[in-house]
């Protein structure tokens, strides 16, 4: 079989920098070169592109922008080139790219924005689609969209810039704290604080419009978080549920990549027909939001059973020992064969 050629893109020009290094050295590390040739295609934090040809170690350690070996580089829109432009000598040469596979996580990456540019450019995109992303990354249209579908969402307020004290508190009565105020757009739970008082309110909505012009104000449900693993387009593979223990706090940015304080239960400590009650919910969401190839849907189970909807990651973490690929290795699938079956779902049929 003829090996079809990858652009891994990694990096990027957003706050979750970071982890996508650590989850797409894992994905080209589990590549298998008798079936794909792989480009990488690394953007810097400060959202320079560029073709990378050095190891995946330096990639791990963010030493990777300084190899000797980057060469500016670019996704041409140009179907006709059906690929990358790389930039040596004062000229540019094409590299034909058979699909790509973004892992890069939050905004200019996981929301719709590069998978408008390879729309573009004609090339498959492994995971979801334009409008798929740029929903999922919104929290406000997101649970618009999912209540539509008929899952319960926390009741919440938009803001769209900040608002006089007296009506703030006139517009937030109705939710008890605590609550969480949280930028619509973001990832990684940047920008995020758990309110517990209504004179910490305005310190939290300035830190979360920091991170995006869209706050949302939404209440605290009681009970756990789970998680359900999506993998599929028409079709749709479920992984195990999962459950996240938390000591104290909330899953913010620390405890989601250190677990100082939560712990992570693979399968989730619920019996079974919560569990595919959870399954079924992830995939009305997912389909409602119109996933394709892959996504984790984050949802709330409550004391009283309830199923409430938290979000979805259109590319949640991807490295061996993350959430994601552990849920569907519960079901049988290694890390190998879910790469895989992600690049044969974008690919077209």
């Amino acid at each position: 079989m003829e090996r079809k050629t990858v652009a891994v893109l990694f990096g990027g020009h957003s706050s979750e920098y970071e982890v996508s290094l650590q989850s797409a050295a894992a994905v080209i590390e589990s590549l298998d070169p008798e079936k794909y040739q792989v480009v990488l295609l690394g953007i810097t934090r400060q959202g320079e592109w560029t073709k990378y040809g050095g190891g995946i170690e330096q990639i791990r350690n963010d030493t990777w922008s300084r190899h000797d070996s980057c060469v500016p580089a670019l996704i041409s829109p140009d179907r006709r080139t059906h690929g990358i432009l790389v930039m040596e000598g004062g000229r540019a040469a094409a590299i034909p790219v058979d699909v790509a596979f973004p892992v890069l996580h939050g905004k200019n990456g996981e929301d719709g924005t590069l998978q408008g540019l390879l729309a573009l450019a004609g090339i498959p995109c492994v995971g979801c689609g334009i409008l798929s992303s740029a929903l999922c990354m919104d929290k406000d249209m997101a649970h618009r969209l999912a209540g539509l579908a008929g899952i319960k969402t926390p009741d919440s307020i938009v803001l769209h810039s900040p608002i006089p004290g007296a009506e703030l508190l006139k517009r937030t009565a109705h939710l008890p704290y605590p609550v969480f105020v949280k930028p619509a757009n973001a990832g990684s739970s940047f920008g995020i604080t758990k309110v517990s008082d209504a004179e910490l309110l305005p310190g939290a909505i300035r830190t979360a419009f920091q991170h995006d012009r869209k706050v949302i104000i939404e209440e605290a449900v009681a009970g756990f978080e789970v998680g359900c693993a999506v993998l599929g387009n028409e079709t749709l593979t479920m992984g195990k549920v999962d459950e996240i223990e938390l000591s104290q706090g909330f899953f913010d940015y620390t405890e989601k990549y250190t677990l100082q304080t939560s712990q992570i239960h693979m399968p989730a400590r619920i019996d079974t027909d919560t569990a595919n009650r959870i399954k079924r919910a992830a995939a009305t969401i997912y389909r409602a939001l119109n996933c394709s190839g892959f996504a984790r849907v984050d949802l709330f189970l409550t004391p009283e059973n309830e199923i409430v909807f938290n979000e979805v990651n259109t590319i949640p973490g991807f490295t061996a020992h993350s959430r994601y690929p552990n849920m569907l290795k519960g079901i049988g699938m290694t890390f190998e064969q879910i790469i895989d079956e992600l690049i044969r779902l974008a690919m077209p049929s």
